[in-house]
Formats: C-alpha cells, structure tokens, sequence
C-alpha cells in the first residue's frame, strides 16, 4: 500500500514522504490516526503543501539548532502538575506539558520532538530527550512540581 505520510512516524519517514507499507498497517493504524493518506497521482499538491508546512515550522540549520541546544541545556525547566501525597502523579506529563514550561521558560520548541523514554509519573528532577534537528538532539532537565 503507497501512503504520503503526514507526520512523522518513527523509523518510516518524515511528513511529505511517500512510503509502501503492508496493507493492514496502513488500512489499521497509518491512516485512522491521522499519520499517513493514501497515495493518489492528485497527491503531488499535497506532498507540496506537506513539505511546504514542515519546512516552516522546522529549525533552520544545524547551526541555529546548536544555538537552542546551548539555550535547553543551560537551563532547568519548571512543570507543574497536579500530585498527591507521596509525589504521586495523577497520570503522567505529557510532551505537551514539557513543551508549554520550555515555551514558558524562553525556548520554542514543537512537542513533536520531544523523546521521553519512560513516563514521568513523580516529583523531582528527570531529563527529557529534544531532538531539533537530524544531527542535532539536546538533553533538556525537568523539575517536575505540584502545581
């Protein structure tokens, strides 16, 4: 099955890419989840307005990535989420939640490339993972407080 995906999907491509996947993970889990549409020959239009979108929101160069790295990494990010007794978390933060305390504490970044390897469902100090661009990933410190 030839699909355009429309965001990025780990280990098969970025938005605008046209990629051929079995049938079932594209008619099941690509397509209902908003990630990828089915490649047409009119699609060319919409590969152009997907590649237009990301090329926007994307950071610059590698150069201008490094300098946000310098910004994330010099810095300790404050989020507040709503806890009980014992630092318990009810649920767990989201990449949303990192994302509005980095925009909060001067940085912009989009919460598509925020990597957290294992939830964050307790008080105190965690690293997240950011990746700003193909070469270049920061290592941004959370202080996760109840809010």
């Amino acid at each position: 099955m030839k699909l355009i995906l429309t965001q990025e999907v780990t280990g098969l491509g970025a938005p605008g890419d046209v990629v051929e996947v079995k049938d079932g993970y594209g008619r099941n889990y690509l397509v209902p989840r908003g990630l990828a549409i089915v490649w047409t020959r009119g699609g060319e239009k919409t590969i152009e307005s997907i590649k237009k979108a990301r090329d926007a929101r994307a950071v610059r160069d590698a150069d201008h990535a490094a300098e946000i790295k310098s910004k994330l990494e010099g810095s300790t990010f404050q989020v507040k989420v709503r806890a009980g007794e014992g630092g318990r978390l009810f649920g767990a933060v989201t990449t949303a939640d990192i994302a509005s305390a980095i925009v909060d504490g001067g940085a912009e970044v989009d919460k598509r490339t925020i990597v957290v390897a294992n939830p964050i469902k307790s008080l105190g100090a965690h690293t997240v993972k950011v990746k700003l661009h193909d070469d270049v990933e920061a290592q941004v410190s959370l202080n996760v407080v109840p809010g």
